[in-house]
C-alpha cells in the first residue's frame, strides 16, 4: 500500500493494489457469464428506463471502485483483518461475496425470479464495497457505497419491472 498526498484527517491518495484483487474477484461471474449457454439473460438484456438512473449508477459504481483502490488509511496496513467493527466488516464482506456467488450460481442455472436477481445479485455487490469501506476504515467508500446502494437497486428495479 502507497501513500502519496494527504487529503484530510487520517485519509491519503494512494494506491491498494489489493482493491484491485477484491474487485477482480466481486467480476468473476461477468467474466466467466460467456462460457453458460444462457436460454435467458435478464441482468444484461435490461431494458433501460431512465438514462438519468444510469448515468448515475455508472458513476457511482466506479468511484466506489477507483475510492477503494486509490483513498487509503494511514492506520491500515497492505493487509490486515483488525479488531471490532473492522472485524466485523471484513467477515461480512466475506460474507456477502460468498451469497453473491451462491446467487449467481442460481442465476447461471436458471433461477432468475426478480428476487433472487435484486437480493443476490443487485443488493449484495454495493454492500460488498461497503463493509470493504469499513473495514479499511475509507469513510468516502462506506458513503460513496450507501449511495450507490440505493441508486443501483432502484435502477435496476426499475428495469427489471419494466
Amino acid at each position: 500500500m502507497v501513500k502519496w498526498i494527504k487529503l484530510f484527517s487520517n485519509q491519503y491518495l494512494g494506491f491498494w493494489s489489493l482493491g484491485l484483487v477484491l474487485f477482480a474477484i466481486q467480476e468473476i461471474p461477468y467474466m466467466i457469464m460467456p462460457l453458460f449457454k444462457l436460454k435467458t439473460n435478464p441482468i444484461m438484456n435490461m431494458t433501460e428506463t431512465s438514462p438519468y438512473l444510469d448515468i448515475l449508477e455508472k458513476v457511482l459504481g466506479s468511484l466506489c471502485i477507483a475510492l477503494m483502490v486509490f483513498i487509503v488509511n494511514k492506520n491500515t496496513s497492505f493487509f490486515e483483518i483488525g479488531t471490532g467493527i473492522q472485524k466485523i466488516a471484513f467477515i461480512s464482506m466475506i460474507v456477502v461475496l460468498l451469497l453473491n456467488f451462491i446467487g449467481w450460481g442460481l442465476y447461471f442455472k436458471g433461477y432468475q425470479s426478480i428476487g433472487i436477481m435484486m437480493f443476490f445479485i443487485v443488493f449484495l455487490p454495493p454492500l460488498y464495497y461497503i463493509f470493504i469501506g469499513v473495514w479499511r476504515q475509507n469513510w468516502i467508500l462506506v458513503y460513496t457505497g450507501i449511495a450507490f446502494l440505493f441508486v443501483h437497486t432502484i435502477h435496476v428495479y426499475k428495469n427489471l419491472t419494466l
